[in-house]
């Protein structure tokens, strides 16, 4: 079925498709229309589920570790602040092997206060042991949240994760979605059979106890264990997913990159955008290619560097900023190449905070700044469309 969604009702309908038992929340803009709609699902008698509203996101991600550990399947949604409230709870539900999915709809951490997009509140987030997926669009952001569970309830990973759509972008702007019928992803999913044990109040257990430095380091590596083991099960659900709906998803999507000398890396929304300049750059004579990150926890460190072998240049674009360093995405890359033989030169470009328009002129600054590169001439962390000159002049006085 076909309908006008926007990228919260995506969310939404994908955790009602997931059937989840339980749905703790507190809402915050711009995820609000999340619970919004989940509560009308339950409240409809369309989804047999328990809504729980609570008093802030860290009592939100507390409940869903409690609902997840009496064997539901459980699902919520927040953003940014929100988000950053969870922090600590966050490692918990990863430390606990528990599978919950999140919505983000990606949005600026304060201050200022700012209620526009960027990625900074789950990129914030990269450490605490939670899958991280990231939606171009809105039918993405559905078909994300259905993998999201059969990923994280595999006995091979048993890990949280978190599906990222775009502030505003994406979570109030209605695109058209394919909505999966109910008995197809009762057959994709199947019932959630908890791979650990629950709580018992007949057989009562410690969880999430006191452990000694003895002990502890082990419990960490399992994590890291788990990241490794995910990346084949990713790809394993990908391809079902495929097969079963007919849309292809894979951790990096390459386009125009066999005969391309410089590659845009983008996450998120943009990349329509850097798609379109692409496609007009093509057309003057321009070598560009484009790799979207759809996977970044775990992060697809290998598939990375098959697809940049023999490139010039790698203009990453980064909604997010780690001060005193550059993009975290760049991070990522850069180490990622390490031992590389003839590695391409990579640049950062720190794009769209607050929710800032990343045009097809931005596009155009990244290109001219990336063949400037091709000549040994540009820096490696560049800021785009920013008035850096009275900001400096500002912070000298």
């Amino acid at each position: 079925m076909k309908a006008m969604l926007r990228g919260n009702e995506s969310v939404a309908y994908g955790f009602k498709l997931a059937r989840i038992k339980v749905f703790p929340m507190f809402p915050i803009t711009p995820s609000t229309l999340v619970p919004e709609r989940m509560s009308k699902f339950i409240a409809d008698g369309e989804l047999d589920a328990e809504f729980i509203p609570l008093e802030s996101e860290h009592s939100a991600i507390s409940a869903a570790i409690g609902a997840s550990l009496s064997g539901a399947r459980v699902g919520t949604a927040t953003a940014s602040q929100g988000l950053a409230l969870m922090h600590e709870i966050l490692f918990i539900a990863s430390g606990m092997r528990l599978p919950i999915v999140m919505g983000i709809g990606n949005r600026a951490l304060s201050a200022p206060i700012n209620i526009w997009c960027d990625h900074q509140d789950t990129i914030s987030q990269r450490d605490t042991g939670w899958m991280q997926f990231y939606a171009e669009n809105n039918q993405e952001g559905l078909d994300l949240i259905l993998m999201a569970f059969k990923i994280s309830e595999d006995k091979r990973v048993l890990l949280p994760s978190m599906v990222g759509l775009d502030a505003f972008v994406l979570t109030h702007t209605m695109e058209a979605v394919d909505i999966p019928e109910q008995k197809d992803v009762d057959d994709f999913l199947g019932n959630f059979k908890p791979n650990y044990r629950i709580i018992d109040v007949s057989n009562p257990a410690t969880f999430g106890s006191f452990v000694s430095p003895k002990y502890y380091m082990e419990f960490r590596y399992a994590q890291q264990f788990a990241m490794k083991r995910a990346e084949n099960v990713i790809d394993e659900v990908f391809n079902e997913f495929e097969k079963k709906f007919g849309r292809k998803y894979k951790k990096i999507n390459e386009e125009d990159t066999e005969d391309a000398d410089i590659i845009f890396i983008t996450m998120g929304s943009c990349t329509g955008t850097a798609r379109e300049f692409i496609k007009m750059a093509r057309k003057e004579g321009k070598k560009i290619g484009l790799i979207k990150l759809t996977v970044f926890r775990p992060f697809p460190k290998e598939e990375l560097r098959k697809a940049l072998k023999e490139k010039k240049v790698v203009a990453v674009i980064d909604r997010n900023i780690s001060p005193g360093f550059g993009g975290a995405v760049y991070g990522e890359i850069t180490s990622s190449l390490l031992n590389m033989e003839n590695p391409p030169k990579v640049l950062d470009f720190i794009v769209g905070l607050g929710g800032r328009d990343i045009t097809l002129n931005t596009f155009k600054e990244i290109l001219k700044i990336s063949e400037d590169a091709m000549k040994g001439k540009a820096r490696e962390i560049n800021w785009i469309e920013v008035d850096k000159e009275n900001v400096e002049k500002e912070e000298i006085k």
